[in-house]
């Protein structure tokens, strides 16, 4: 059995994740899920805690009743780290060294482990010159990514930016993990 980190962010494909999680955990691993702030706008922690009857994580300062420092431990336990959906927001915060809440803090802590990006956001976004800047500084440092799709998104625009399929997240994840 391996430990997964799940990171979820804020966006409209927040849903998938719980496929994500809902599967990882039925393949046999330790799913532990951080949720932004953001991401809880989309989807309920409850809906993690039910698929991987694991604590979901959403707070940085709710670490007072553990006796290890929470951002640290989940770091070293974790054999893999996997976030999807990638916001823009977490994808600069990771390339700029941004930890200010409990995901980029858990994922900055990661060494030595593979670290999983699965953007998704608009495709103006996604091709904004300054987000694919930071996808190449975290493809530089060693992030790995699961490239989004072309699809029709949330905005009703067709182009780049829709989460990859979860079926292609799990088959990269469950690869690293063999």
């Amino acid at each position: 059995m391996k430990n997964v980190l799940l990171g979820v962010t804020g966006s409209v494909a927040a849903y998938k994740s719980a496929e994500i999680a809902n599967r990882l955990t039925k393949n046999g691993h330790s799913t532990h899920v951080i949720m932004t702030s953001a991401a809880r706008k989309f989807i309920a922690p409850l809906t993690f805690q039910s698929l991987t009857k694991n604590k979901v994580y959403t707070d940085m300062f709710d670490e007072t009743t553990y006796e290890d420092i929470r951002h640290i431990s989940l770091a070293k336990k974790a054999d893999i780290c996997v976030v999807a959906p990638a916001s823009a927001n977490i994808i600069g915060k990771l390339a700029s060294g941004i930890a200010d809440d409990m995901l980029s803090t858990v994922l900055t802590a990661v060494s030595g482990k593979p670290i999983v990006i699965c953007p998704a956001m608009n495709s103006a976004m996604y091709m904004n010159p300054i987000i694919q800047r930071n996808i190449q500084i975290l493809k530089n440092a060693g992030y790995l990514f699961v490239e989004p799709k072309k699809a029709r998104l949330a905005c009703d625009d067709v182009g780049v930016g829709a989460l990859a399929d979860t079926s292609a997240i799990i088959d990269f994840v469950e690869s690293l993990l063999a």
